[in-house]
């Protein structure tokens, strides 16, 4: 078995020679490389399979056995200082190798067929499966210095994929945010690092782990500075899984391509924060003051990300504010010691996000069939409607990943988020109740997702009338030059209706009700031919379909991986089994043991607040309802409650919070970045006009005084009495003026 474990040093490069071939096949041989493109999705599959086979042996050996393996050896020596390299499998990163192989095996299918005429096909792929590598190489790290090499990496990957399309102005500069963003955090992560190897003097986790408790509890180190070093290592998390403050970059990185989203912003990349600190968990949890911090950048990103998706419009930045929210949630059980609680909850995330994402993408994809590659168009939840008859399979998939994320049992994230929500009331009732509000807040915009998207009419504004597709934005784009065929292209356009009001977020002016967010536009169409067809959008291929069929399975199923079973005292659930020594070692005197009518009780309580917000979305953006009715029942409330201009200033104050992001990417903009560039510009003033005024005034006072010197020495005897004569009688009436003053 241990001779096994010496040869997983591999798993993370079998990707690797893909990029490799990649770039080399379009150095030497570009003209074959690209003809045969898309051949090069084969190698990175089966790659990415042959992992997914080892880490399927290995989760099942951690489940028998539930131990750690750690093999290393030695990178550099330098007397007393030795580097090692090495890879560690303990549960946590047999978690991690199943959620990243067999996400990513899905997303490549998929991509295949998404990216098929896009000119960066090959680039695409080069990228993925470096980033894969790069991913593997970080959760199979035995030390922190390993991490940060892959942790640089996955950044790197994270930012050619969000700037895929950089010919648009708008992903270049959101790949720059991204970017910077990221900085921060790493910055204060490789502090972090150095810091506690100055304690310690290992940066091997199982070294460090025991030195840093024993100077704990013999009281050797300064508590504040450990503190900082711990704070510091957190801020790396804090940025990579987009927490409060740093979260700004996530919802731009929805510019790249969506099956980006799906595996980078939604399971793997993202929840490397995750993995970071559960990884460093046994180092935070002798820290109080750091595992408060922790909970309380959670709990505040668990609310922040909820309300600023209730307003969006755009599809993918809606779902990327949902994981913001849910990664919040991951933060909070780790911050509250729920070790078990937080994995569990990534691994269910992980499926039902990445589920969500790829649906997204084929909407967006069967939108773009009509509408051209236009993200304003393509992506606006506004413009949507009426999708149901016409692309049903993603519409079942995208429902079970929607019913999942809003916690309706049995779908997978109903049990983890449960055990989150039991677990904090215990911890803190404020908490609790904060975490209880954004469940049902989560229910209430992720519906309001899929009825502004499925239901209703089909509402596209058609740009021209003669079934052909405008031309691309830019010069890269998802459809290449050519573009998708249409279905039909005998229609006219006979009526166009502002109608339909479809947001909450309503105001009264001059006895008519108008909806402050977009109206949505209903087009009419009758056609020449009697077959009565035109281009609605269609259903994606069936290369894109199963990917999607195979994570409804595992939104259906994961769950129960983790439902507490009891038989005769002995806890059966494959999670607990599986995370047996860590939950032993963060706590020693845990019991898993379940109540079941405590459970049940619970339960009831989380389920019924996300069935109201699912009602209320229901209410609010079912197209059932007249908007007269819902105008009339949300009057006759505020008439209960507060007066009506009141009522009026909380409805737009709450679209104004949400549509705009909490103002908080503005006020970066305004007194962060400027901030920044007005001290740059002050620098390089200081720089410009006074450093470098010295040195040049040095200069050229050299020079006049040379020049002068040059005409004093001519030579000329008579010449040099004048100046001996001139300068005795100047002292001579200096002296006198002295004297004479005095």
């Amino acid at each position: 078995m241990e001779h096994t474990y010496q040869y997983l040093w591999i798993i993370p490069f079998l990707p690797l020679p893909v990029p490799m071939l990649i770039g080399v096949g379009l150095l030497l041989f570009p003209a074959p490389t690209k003809n045969l493109r898309r051949m090069w999705a084969f190698p990175s599959i089966l790659s990415l399979s042959i992992v997914m086979i080892f880490s399927i042996y290995l989760f099942i050996q951690q489940i028998n056995r539930s131990s750690i393996y750690q093999y290393v050896w030695s990178w550099t020596i330098n007397n007393d200082f030795s580097l090692e390299f090495g890879h560690l499998i303990d549960p946590l990163t047999s978690i991690m190798l199943i959620l990243i192989t067999t996400v990513g095996i899905l997303v490549l299918i998929y991509s295949d067929n998404y990216m098929s005429h896009d000119q960066g096909y090959l680039r695409f792929f080069a990228y993925m499966s470096f980033f894969n590598t790069s991913m593997l190489g970080l959760v199979t790290s035995s030390n922190l210095i390993q991490i940060y090499i892959f942790w640089e990496l996955v950044g790197m990957c994270s930012y050619l994929l969000i700037g895929f399309w950089f010919t648009r102005p708008i992903a270049a500069n959101a790949c720059q945010k991204a970017f910077v963003t990221n900085r921060v955090g790493d910055f204060g992560l490789l502090l972090g690092i150095l810091g506690f190897y100055w304690i310690t003097g290992s940066f091997e986790f199982r070294d460090l782990f025991k030195i840093f408790n024993n100077l704990i509890s013999n009281n050797e180190v300064h508590l504040l500075f450990v503190t900082l070093c711990a704070f510091l290592l957190f801020a790396g998390a804090i940025a990579k899984s987009a927490q409060f403050p740093l979260h700004v970059w996530l919802p731009d990185a929805m510019e790249g391509p969506t099956p980006i989203s799906a595996l980078i912003h939604a399971a793997t990349m993202v929840a490397a924060g995750i993995f970071l600190v559960a990884r460093l968990l046994p180092l935070f949890i002798v820290i109080p003051y750091i595992m408060n911090l922790i909970s309380l950048i959670g709990i505040i990103t668990v609310l922040l990300g909820a309300t600023l998706a209730l307003a969006q419009k755009d599809i993918k930045r809606s779902l990327a504010y949902s994981t913001m929210s849910q990664l919040g949630y991951m933060m909070l059980a780790l911050g509250m010691g729920s070790y078990r609680a937080a994995l569990f909850h990534l691994i269910t995330h992980a499926y039902s996000k990445a589920l969500l994402f790829l649906g997204s993408g084929s909407i967006i994809h069967s939108m773009e069939a009509i509408v051209g590659y236009s993200p304003d168009k393509s992506q606006n939840m506004v413009l949507m409607g009426g999708l149901t008859k016409h692309v049903p399979i993603t519409k079942t998939a995208f429902l079970v990943g929607t019913l999942s994320l809003c916690g309706i049992p049995p779908l997978a994230c109903f049990w983890s988020k449960d055990e989150i929500l039991n677990d904090s009331w215990l911890y803190s009732p404020i908490f609790a109740i904060i975490a209880c509000s954004a469940a049902g807040l989560t229910a209430f915009y992720m519906f309001r997702i899929y009825l502004l998207t499925f239901e209703g009419h089909l509402n596209i504004h058609f740009q021209n009338y003669s079934g052909k597709k405008s031309s691309s934005f830019y010069s890269i784009s998802l459809w290449g030059k050519e573009g998708p065929k249409i279905i039909s292209k005998k229609f006219r356009l006979i009526n166009l209706l502002t109608i339909n009001k479809d947001s909450f977020f309503w105001k009264k002016t001059d006895g008519n009700v108008r909806n402050i967010n977009m109206t949505r536009s209903l087009i009419t169409i009758s056609h020449f031919d009697a077959k009565n067809t035109f281009p609605y959008p269609p259903e994606s291929d069936n290369t894109m379909l199963f990917p999607m069929l195979v994570l409804v399975l595992f939104t259906l199923f994961v769950g129960f991986i983790g439902i507490p079973f009891n038989q005769e005292g002995r806890n059966l659930d494959i999670l607990s089994k599986l995370l047996t020594a860590s939950i032993n070692l963060l706590h020693p005197n845990s019991n898993n043991s379940v109540d079941w009518y405590e459970f049940l009780t619970n339960a009831t309580f989380s389920v019924s607040i996300a069935f109201l917000g699912i009602f209320i979305a229901s209410f609010l953006y079912k197209p059932v309802y007249s908007s007269l009715l819902k105008w009339n029942l949300l009057n006759s409330f505020a008439k209960k409650g507060p007066k009506k201009k009141n009522w009026d200033k909380i409805i737009n104050m709450i679209y104004d919070w949400s549509y705009n992001r909490g103002y908080i990417d503005a006020f970066y903009a305004r007194y962060l970045t400027k901030g920044i560039r007005g001290l740059a510009d002050l620098t390089h003033f200081f720089d410009t006009r006074v450093i470098d005024g010295i040195t040049n005034g040095v200069g050229i006072m050299s020079f006049f005084l040379g020049e002068g010197i040059k005409y004093v020495g001519g030579g000329r005897i008579s010449s040099y009495l004048l100046f001996y004569l001139s300068y005795v009688l100047l002292c001579l009436l200096i002296c006198y003026l002295f004297y004479f003053l005095n």
